[in-house]
Order: structure tokens, then C-alpha cells, then sequence
């Protein structure tokens, strides 16, 4: 059945006539009358007693079970009318993958924007530390480097790496990296960039002694406050740091290279689309 013939029933059953209801649904009468005759043919019999003259139209027994039924489906109809137009003005769901870094200095933002403009949207976010993530069954995705697999993606920020250390333990100004040989060091798994960042340590020779391993970026630092060992950290993971010193490295480490990707060969929707123009902006701003 045509929707459009199922809201003409339910016009005439409201207004009683085939003359109001094509006022109400800026038809012409006779347009209403054809729309009924096709509705008419399709359930293979009469939906409306026609007295004649004045006196308005009645709904046959067939004709009260298709406008019961019909309500209904126009009542879907009209909700899912609402969803798309809501959908498209950016509410729905979105998932995104991210890590610390991300979801402490970028995502609060990006996040606060999108329901001052959408009260409505429905953002989850999950979090994993992994060597590398997956952007299947989520919308977007946070990583500290390229993806790998059938995915799209841009880099939104370079996230420089400094060295972290007691007040006083270094002299103002960069610091070589010979300094790391033999140092005790408070480190993140060697996962993600933090394996590469070892590496480079390696192919210079510099054997750091690494006495504490957590994913946990405040308790990196907390260790270095107490005195455990240095750190190398990448910029976006430090807040203020007033009673600890931070250096340079020479020479020094490329920058850890942080990349937002989504599914390749899949249509965004207007949220997610979003999310990736304030997130880009949002570390543009960094």
C-alpha cells in the first residue's frame, strides 16, 4: 500500500468528507477520490460507505482495519522521517577509538562541541592501549602512527618527545642523549610509538635502565616527582609540570606522528564527519 493513499484514508476519516480532506491535504477533490479508488483496488475492497450529498463518508469495517493498521505505519513512517532529518543534522551515534593522550587534551573539546551543536548525539569512546588497533565495528579511530589494513586516515598532529627530570638534575637547556646510557628510566610499554622510541636508542647506542614500565602517563611522571628515574615523554602527555624540569634531547627524536582513521570505502556519517573537522582543528590549535 502507497503511504500517501493510507494518509489520504486518514484525512477523509477525520474531516468526513472528500472535500475537506483535499483541503487539508492541499489536494483536489478529485485527486482525493482517485487516491481512495487506488487504495480501494489494492485492499480489494471498499473503505468508505458513500451516503450521498452532505452527510459525510463512513469507514467500512475493511476500511476501519486498514486506518487502524495504517496509523501505525504512518506513524513509523513519520518517526523514521524524524530519525533521518535528526541523523543528518548531526545527532545519532558515533564511536571512537582513542588513547590517553588523545582523550586528555584533544577529545574534551571535540566532545564539548558536539553536544553544545547536537544535546542528542550519542558519543561513546574506547579506549585501548594496543601495538595496533582496530577500526572495525567504530566509526573513527585515535593511534600514534599509521594504521595498517583497509583503512583511510590523516595525520592531525606531530607530538614532539622531551625529556623529563627533577629540578636541578640537568642544566637548563637540551641534553644529549649519551645522558640516557645507564640511566634509570620510567617508561611506557614498548607498544605503539614507545617501541619505536627504543629503537632509536638502540641504533645510537643508549641502553637505558628501565625500572618501572606503566601505560599509565600520570604514573610515569609520579615516578620521575619521586625520584625512580627520567622519562621521555611525548608533549601531548605532560600537563604543567611546575616542580619538575623538562629538556630537549641531542639530538632529537622525531616526533611521535598522531593519525585519526575511519573504515576505507565507507560513507561517514554527518557526526563523525564532524568529529574529524573539530578534532583537526582542535590539534591545529595544539
Amino acid at each position: 500500500m502507497d503511504l500517501r493513499h493510507l494518509a489520504t484514508l486518514d484525512a477523509v476519516a477525520s474531516e468526513g468528507t472528500f472535500g475537506r480532506a483535499a483541503e487539508r491535504l492541499g489536494y483536489t477533490q478529485s485527486a482525493v477520490s482517485q487516491q481512495v479508488a487506488a487504495l480501494e483496488r489494492s485492499v480489494g475492497g471498499a473503505v468508505f460507505d458513500r451516503p450521498g450529498g452532505p452527510r459525510p463518508v463512513r469507514l467500512t469495517p475493511l476500511g476501519e482495519v486498514v486506518l487502524a493498521h495504517g496509523r501505525e505505519m504512518l506513524a513509523r513512517a513519520r518517526a523514521t522521517e524524524d530519525a533521518v532529518e535528526r541523523f543528518k543534522a548531526g545527532e545519532g551515534r558515533v564511536d571512537i577509538g582513542t588513547f590517553q593522550s588523545v582523550t586528555n587534551v584533544i577529545l574534551p573539546a571535540v566532545v564539548s562541541q558536539i553536544l553544545t551543536e547536537h544535546p542528542r548525539a550519542d558519543i561513546r569512546l574506547f579506549e585501548e592501549e594496543t601495538d595496533q588497533p582496530s577500526a572495525d565495528g567504530l566509526d573513527l579511530v585515535f593511534f600514534d602512527g599509521r594504521l595498517t589494513g583497509d583503512v583511510e586516515q590523516t595525520k592531525i598532529l606531530d607530538d614532539p618527545y622531551a625529556l623529563v627530570a627533577r629540578r636541578g638534575q640537568f642544566p637548563e637547556g637540551p641534553v644529549p642523549l649519551q645522558a640516557l646510557h645507564g640511566a634509570a628510566m620510567v617508561a611506557q610499554p614498548p607498544i605503539c610509538d614507545q617501541a619505536r622510541v627504543e629503537r632509536v636508542y638502540a641504533d645510537a647506542g643508549v641502553a637505558p635502565l628501565i625500572v618501572f614500565r606503566t601505560a599509565d602517563n600520570r604514573g610515569v611522571i609520579s615516578m620521575v616527582r619521586a625520584g625512580m628515574g627520567l622519562a621521555v615523554m611525548p608533549r601531548l602527555a605532560l600537563d604543567a609540570l611546575t616542580d619538575l624540569s623538562t629538556h630537549e634531547l641531542e639530538p632529537a627524536l622525531s616526533p611521535r606522528e598522531i593519525y585519526l582513521a575511519w573504515q576505507a570505502n565507507r560513507t561517514l556519517s554527518p557526526l563523525a564527519t564532524r568529529v574529524i573537522e573539530l578534532a583537526v582543528s582542535s590539534a591545529e590549535r595544539l
